[in-house]
């Protein structure tokens, strides 16, 4: 998994796995699912993601067993 945030254009990129994408889908205001062939989700875009995460700059992950 790969998170990207551009300042320029405000939006953050959250990367699943790296495949081609067939399509894209807004399931929320500022938020695009992109889809792979299989139809799976392969990333999600936030746009203005300044108003929706908390600190851009630094991404803090949390795993569960």
């Amino acid at each position: 998994m790969k998170v990207t945030y551009d300042r320029e254009t405000d939006s953050m990129i959250i990367t699943l796995r790296v495949v081609p994408i067939r399509d894209s889908d807004e399931i929320g205001p500022g938020i695009i699912a992109d889809y792979g062939h299989d139809g799976d989700i392969v990333r999600f875009e936030i746009l203005q993601a300044s108003r929706l995460v908390e600190d851009t700059e630094h991404v803090e992950f949390a795993f569960s067993a």
